[in-house]
């Protein structure tokens, strides 16, 4: 799979997302401290492609092997690196960490100085954060983390500094953004055993504490679930079914924010703090673009660091097909349809996923509610977090064809 078109029409039927990809990376990390992992049940079959990188690493590092590579996982990178560091065979033996795709230009520099200052040699080449090694040992102390950066970074360190001889503190220099993330670590760590104080500046953590086994099933996906309920706020008849009511994950803001997108009067002008809900962003994008309204995403700056520059490739996707979008200092500004000064409405055309899963995804189901469908390049970007999508997407009733030298071939796609 590559280029796939993608025809207008409506979906039917049940779907269930797959488990949490933010709860199950956590639970690896935390079983595997444990030498556990068995006891992590409801994983999704198969696995993401980020998924198999946290696992591959967490093997290597039990086998103490010196090359753990990240695929295109940002969050397998920062939350496995103190952790590595935390760990006594680092002492002793380099360990290299490298990946794939965008990922070895992706920010790094912040964590880079806090490491450094807490015990860790991290090398790499100069123009490029990865291949990475590190040797040295993380010391106790006071890390000073800034908030705005990503919060994996905080939860890297809470997944290690518990391992060390001492107590530390993690003191927060900038509000603490995706904060939600943060909260789900706090939990896993709590299910395992692991004791993590709030102060009012950011987290004490005591050490030595030990990694308890016990077990524990992940919950379904809010943020994937994200696609199926935007193309039921569009007019499909769809069930999204097994999602938790109760849950960290802060991408739960889906169901609440579509219904504000639903019930505000047309012509008027809506703002949406993201701050703490980054990866919704590509998916309210298409929300937005498709009500009467003018949409206005604040606080989305770290999106200039994901998969792509998804500030631009959401922008650049959307534009493509007809939506009236730009991109604003820190967000994105959406004349959806009825106000737009284009077309009124989404008339489709060829647009590139970047390799970016959720542009991915995100343009899929806009090509839904388009006059002439979607040409998507690249389609298989979603196998680094939900593999199974266009399956589900086909299964449901969705038009999807292979590509043939640019046409529509004479066969549906068969997954």
């Amino acid at each position: 799979m590559s280029d796939i078109w993608i025809g207008p029409g409506r979906l039917s039927g049940s779907v269930t997302p797959p488990p949490s990809k933010s709860e199950a990376h956590r639970a690896l990390i935390a079983a595997s401290l444990c030498h556990s992992r068995h006891l992590v049940s409801g994983l999704p079959e198969p696995l993401s492609e980020d998924l198999q990188a946290t696992k591959a690493c967490l093997d290597a590092l039990t086998d103490a092997r010196p090359l753990l590579d990240c695929g295109e996982s940002g969050t397998t990178l920062r939350l496995l690196l103190p952790v590595a560091g935390a760990l006594s065979s680092v002492g002793s033996a380099p360990v290299t960490f490298t990946g794939h795709g965008r990922l070895p230009q992706r920010p790094l520099g912040e964590y880079r100085d806090i490491l450094t200052a807490a015990g860790l040699t991290l090398t790499s080449a100069p123009d490029a954060f990865l291949p990475l090694t590190l040797t040295g040992r993380l010391r106790p102390g006071l890390y000073q983390v800034p908030g705005n950066i990503s919060s994996q970074y905080v939860s890297g360190l809470l997944f290690a500094l518990p391992l060390l001889s001492g107590p530390s503190d993690i003191r927060l220099t900038t509000p603490l953004e995706s904060a939600p993330y943060v909260d789900m670590t706090i939990g896993t760590l709590a299910r395992f055993g692991i004791r993590i104080d709030q102060t009012p500046d950011g987290f004490h953590v005591l050490a030595p504490q030990i990694y308890r086994p016990t077990a524990i099933t992940i919950d379904k996906d809010y943020s994937q679930a994200a696609f199926w309920l935007t193309a039921a706020y569009g007019g499909c008849d769809l069930n999204v079914t097994g999602l938790p009511d109760q849950t960290a994950q802060g991408d739960k803001a889906i169901v609440a924010l579509l219904r504000l997108l639903t019930e505000s009067t047309e012509g008027s002008t809506v703002t949406i703090d993201v701050a703490q809900i980054p990866d919704l962003v590509p998916i309210l994008a298409v929300a937005a673009a498709l009500m009467p309204l003018v949409t206005h995403f604040v606080h989305a700056g770290r999106l200039r660091h994901k998969e792509s520059d998804r500030l631009v490739t959401t922008q650049q996707a959307l534009w493509e097909i007809g939506a009236d979008i730009e991109v604003t200092e820190d967000g994105l500004l959406i004349r959806g349809a009825g106000k737009s000064r284009r077309t009124g409405g989404l008339t489709g055309g060829t647009v590139d996923s970047w390799s970016d899963h959720r542009i991915a995804m995100a343009v899929a189901i806009a090509a839904l509610f388009t006059r002439d469908g979607v040409l998507l390049k690249h389609a298989e970007a979603v196998r680094k977090s939900y593999p199974t999508f266009f399956h589900e997407f086909s299964r449901l009733g969705g038009d999807i064809h292979e590509l043939d030298l640019g046409e529509k071939s004479e066969n549906k796609l068969v997954w």
